[in-house]
């Protein structure tokens, strides 16, 4: 799996939307933001293009706009702006061969769960569950966020996985176990069964996050995974953030509750209240890169190869 080289001050970074769109004003901020971080931003052309209501451009528009970041030799990282709806449209029209020829940083989460996937499957790259320009970076990042977020896409080899100040990693079942870590957001996650770019776990470290969603529904998606094998599979499973999923009827069984009940049965390592997802502190996670998990010492560690 390679490691996207460094991102160095005075590079170009390229701002695309592959979900849904924002509008002019929050674009135009997106360009002094990057500005601000000493890097030069170039936007893609579809940013702030409103089709049907909630996609930044067609399927296809999106893709072509990835594409072209991935070929631009001027380029150096690729930021996602935002998340939002329908980035699974963009998927058939992506072309991998020229990402895996034109390696690349690349960040993003949420919908942008297809494309890390996809990348880290098809290209062999690692990517970067990290903060988003219009989404986190505007407003500012804390000093934690911005710090892991340099941390990993300039590491030099190993580092650990540090949650911010006052949350602590929590066990669910215990042991330790490597692998590849791979994951992203829940229900993105349980929609890529199926399809050409499904989440594959098998000897990985499998991380999952969620926001906004029912536990009802967060109980659909999980079942879906476990009745896939997908956690059964896996090496070790860890639990992001679950922002605003409350569950109405009965508060007091939440997202852990839950797990545990959809991961009775399943012999691996599990730890939870992971700071990385849709939460207001993003710690960034590279996925495809090699994992260590320990409950014991409650350490996850990363294995940066270049």
């Amino acid at each position: 799996m390679k490691y996207p080289k460094k991102l160095k001050k005075g590079d170009t970074v390229g701002l695309i939307c592959m979900s849904s769109p924002i509008s002019r004003k929050t674009e135009d901020r997106c360009r002094k933001t990057i500005e601000k971080m000493g890097y030069v931003p170039k936007l893609a052309g579809n940013l702030s293009t409103n089709y049907g209501g909630y996609m930044a451009g067609t399927g296809k528009e999106r893709a072509e706009w990835i594409n072209k970041m991935f070929a631009d030799p001027k380029i150096d990282a690729i930021f996602c702006v935002r998340g939002g709806d329908a980035g699974s449209r963009v998927m058939e029209y992506v072309d991998f061969d020229l990402i895996k020829n034109n390696p690349k940083i690349f960040v993003g989460y949420s919908d942008v769960t297809s494309m890390h996937i996809a990348i880290n499957k098809y290209c062999k790259l690692v990517t970067f569950h990290g903060p988003m320009v219009s989404s986190n970076m505007i407003d500012g990042l804390d000093s934690e966020t911005e710090e892991a977020f340099f941390k990993a896409i300039n590491a030099d080899n190993e580092f650990d996985f540090i949650n911010p100040k006052g949350f602590d990693i929590e066990v669910l079942k215990s042991g330790k176990a490597e692998g590849e870590i791979v994951g992203g957001n829940l229900a993105l996650l349980s929609a890529s069964i199926g399809t050409t770019y499904e989440i594959d776990t098998k000897g990985k470290i499998f991380f999952i996050e969620e926001v906004g969603e029912t536990m009802n529904r967060i109980e659909r998606f999980a079942y879906q995974l476990r009745n896939s094998g997908k956690f059964a599979e896996a090496n070790g499973i860890i639990l992001g953030q679950f922002t605003n999923c409350k569950n109405k009827e009965m508060s007091e069984y939440d997202e852990i509750k839950l797990f545990s009940d959809v991961l009775e049965n399943v012999d691996v390592p599990v730890m939870y209240n992971i700071q990385s997802g849709h939460g207001d502190q993003i710690i960034t996670i590279p996925f495809g890169t090699k994992c260590i998990m320990d409950t014991e010492t409650k350490n996850i560690k990363f294995i940066c190869e270049r």
